[in-house]
């Protein structure tokens, strides 16, 4: 089920869900989950504690810094997950 909050990020509002395209989030945003190809499933920052974050936008591709610090494209289509995986510790 998707939940739906309202963020303020700086002059507008981003309607945050579980389950979201970079399309739709601002830059720093942190997601997991991340799929590589629109409709094959998360694949990227998957492992416990794993959070990439969503650095730059340029035409149909985002640029996402890896927890292994691989900068990496990827299409603005694919879905993610809003936040970090849980167990950290």
């Amino acid at each position: 089920m998707l939940w739906k909050k309202l963020v303020q990020f700086g002059k507008g509002f981003f309607e945050r869900k579980e389950e979201s395209t970079s399309t739709d989030m601002p830059l720093g945003t942190a997601m997991h989950n991340i799929e590589i190809t629109r409709g094959r499933g998360g694949q990227l920052a998957r492992a416990a504690g794993a959070v990439a974050k969503l650095i730059a936008k340029e035409g149909k591709s985002a640029t996402l810094r890896l927890p292994s610090g691989e900068v990496r494209l990827v299409s603005q289509n694919c879905l993610a997950t809003v936040g970090q995986v849980g167990n950290v510790g």
